[in-house]
């Protein structure tokens, strides 16, 4: 399994998103590969079909539900969670991914 978290230099919310990450992996008790990678401009966030910074997934799928027909976003994300706007995806949507893609 492999979970990548995309972001550009200067993103704020970048090691939060890792650290994130980590914890989920961490006390779900998945091994995987996680991958952080640097977007640099518009260019390569159209290639990789970036959805802004951060942004995380899981074997090549974004975590959060919906987003997979969104056009590429070279700026940063925000989170709608519960009527909150957050710089971080929720847990909750890195482990429910996590164990989608462990059941395929």
């Amino acid at each position: 399994m492999k979970v990548e978290v995309l972001y550009f230099e200067g993103c704020p919310n970048h090691v939060p998103a890792m650290e994130m990450v980590q914890q989920v992996l961490t006390r779900e008790r998945i091994e995987a590969q996680i991958v952080s990678l640097d977007v640099p401009d518009v260019e390569t966030a159209k290639k990789l079909r970036f959805l802004g910074s951060p942004s995380v997934r899981v074997n090549g799928r974004d975590i959060e539900p919906g987003r997979e027909d969104d056009p590429p976003f070279f700026g940063c994300r925000t989170y709608n969670v519960q009527g909150k706007t957050v710089g971080v995806p929720p847990e909750e949507w890195l482990a429910d991914a996590l164990r989608s893609a462990s059941h395929k």
